[in-house]
């Protein structure tokens, strides 16, 4: 089973790193096409609604088809899509390749979540949850100063890179993946919209993806403007702050690799709440920190718990309904698009509104503490198996 785990853990660092490599890359894109900064964002903004809006299609699409070749095919548009990207010619082309980079990517991300329990034994699934959340977070904590090395000589170098080493692992989930194929009777099928009905008609369900935005929208809002503080209250160079940067997601990995020990030692509910109450405090604190040091203690701490939570969240959304995780893990991944974009807006009005980054930290407290009480009233932490609705989806 340690193959599959590497594979899920390559595949997540790969659209990880994907998803990061455009951000170091912007203001020589920006030059090299000769677009302003405003309209730049688009470069990084058409991946994410890509991956935000088609994900709502891939996910119920997958559950009705082999979960391998649905990755397989996910994993070949990403590779050649991410390699267009280094032949783009122009900003809107490089818009529109990105927009298929992020397109393929929500056929893919989300099979790694739901194939999870599928091919890992019940003992695993929530270390194998966290390994591979761990390849977002590795991707995070390098993407940057990688997609800055490899760009030192040609800008296309990263996306020609990623671009290639996912080909390659496109070939190796070939091999070692097994067909994954939905439970359905002859003749029957289910609409896009079927599949949603479940979700939509469980309270719990409501109530635990209302949980999961209002976590992200707490700490996506955080996250988006932290580059900006740290300029500004600390006078620090980009480069600085990259390192900065790379201790978050350094953090992120940590938590993401002791997550499923945390669970055994405190169980679902308690991790989550646990770590959620610190978060809270933490977030409305450390804006009022002078000291850059222990700013960075507290960034690494955060993140850390952050890595612990999400694996064990994700973990039980996908247990919702077994016969549906492609789709629930799609419109998880959907919610953290819509709850990151939406973050970055509140967190820009907010900083220049309301008082700078210590109205964020106080924003993405409540946030934080909404979160932790719906989460505790849903019961979705409560049980290993909260199955919602599965007779209602026959067709997966």
């Amino acid at each position: 089973m340690l193959k599959y785990t590497v594979l899920f853990f390559l595949i997540m660092f790969m659209i990880g790193t994907d998803t990061f490599l455009i951000s170091p890359l912007l203001p020589t894109l920006q030059t090299q096409f000769g677009v302003s900064t405003g309209n730049a964002g688009w470069m990084i903004g058409a991946y994410t609604l890509g991956s935000a809006v088609f994900a709502l299609i891939a996910g119920p699409l997958s559950d009705g088809w082999n979960r391998r070749t649905v990755m397989l095919c996910g994993l070949l548009g990403f590779s050649v899509s991410t390699i267009l990207c280094g032949f783009a010619d122009s900003f809107w082309t490089m818009c529109l390749f990105r927009l298929l980079a992020g397109v393929s990517a929500a056929f893919t991300a989300p099979q790694v979540w739901a194939s999870i329990p599928a091919v890992m034994p019940a003992s695993s699934i929530s270390k194998t949850m966290g390994i591979a959340f761990g390849g977002l977070a590795a991707a995070q904590a390098l993407g940057v100063p990688i997609g800055s090395w490899l760009a030192s000589g040609n800008w296309s170098v990263p996306f020609w890179t990623i671009g290639i080493a996912s080909l390659l692992l496109a070939a190796v989930a070939f091999i070692l993946l097994p067909d994954m194929r939905p439970s359905v009777r002859k003749g029957e099928r289910t609409s896009i919209l079927r599949r949603y009905i479940p979700l939509i008609t469980s309270a719990k369900a409501r109530s635990g993806f209302l949980a999961y935005l209002l976590l992200h929208l707490g700490s996506g809002t955080a996250f988006a403007f932290v580059g900006k503080w740290l300029a500004d209250r600390f006078e620090l160079p980009i480069g600085q702050i990259g390192t900065v940067m790379m201790f978050l997601g350094l953090g992120t990995l940590a938590g993401s690799l002791i997550s499923s020990y945390a669970t055994r030692k405190l169980g679902n509910t308690k991790a989550v709440a646990v770590g959620m109450s610190m978060l809270v405090v933490l977030y409305a604190v450390m804006p009022r920190l002078a000291n850059l040091p222990l700013v960075t203690i507290i960034y690494l701490i955060i993140f850390t718990t952050l890595g612990i939570i999400f694996p064990i969240v994700m973990g039980a959304l996908t247990s919702l309904n077994a016969s549906i995780r492609g789709t629930i893990s799609s419109l998880a991944n959907s919610t953290m698009n819509g709850a990151n974009t939406l973050g970055a807006w509140v967190a820009g009005l907010l900083y220049v509104q309301l008082g700078g980054y210590s109205s964020i930290g106080i924003f993405s407290a409540v946030c934080l503490a909404l979160s932790i009480g719906t989460f505790l009233f849903s019961g979705v932490l409560g049980s290993k198996e909260a199955r919602i609705g599965q007779e209602s989806v026959s067709a997966s």
